[in-house]
């Protein structure tokens, strides 16, 4: 569902519950130059600048940072995952990678929130905890983020 002028609508804590799930991400495909240039900045190690490097390595040619993977499913979230009124604000997170992300993968999210738990000191927002799949284009799970986001309720309405 969307507002009018294309956005959607923001969602508050009230919204969401225990088992509810968000699929339909935007897709992006990590190109060899992306991997080599993010790994240049961040993590550069060898099986991540350099395809004949990686070869002699387990994952047997060049493969993306794991951390890269983190950053291009936080962008995947941001465009097409669920719209949290104040952003998406995390408190925490819990990453696991389960296959290497090679050049010419194509990612996409999918989440389910696991717990909703209002603050017990400040009224105005609770904590919802959710567990985000990004997968590649054959369906297979390349990561498993557990994170703990703020997500404020919704306002007091002024109307009576």
């Amino acid at each position: 569902m969307t507002s009018p002028d294309g956005a959607k609508p923001r969602l508050y804590f009230e919204d969401l519950h225990a088992g509810q799930r968000f699929t339909g991400s935007a897709a992006c495909t990590v190109s060899e130059a992306e991997i080599k240039a993010f790994a240049a900045e961040f993590d550069p190690q060898p099986f991540h600048l350099d395809a004949e490097a990686g070869r002699s390595t387990v994952f047997g040619g060049l493969v993306a940072s794991g951390w890269h993977t983190a950053a291009l499913t936080m962008r995947l979230i941001l465009q097409g995952g669920p719209a949290l009124a104040g952003g998406s604000v995390g408190l925490g997170a819990e990453l696991d990678w389960l296959k290497p992300v090679k050049p010419g993968d194509t990612l996409r999210v999918q989440g389910e929130v696991l717990t909703t738990t209002p603050s017990r000191s400040r009224p105005d927002r609770g904590r919802v905890t959710m567990r985000v799949e990004t997968c590649n284009q054959h369906g297979d799970v390349v990561q498993v983020c557990i994170s703990k986001i703020l997500v404020p309720r919704r306002p007091a309405s002024h109307d009576a």
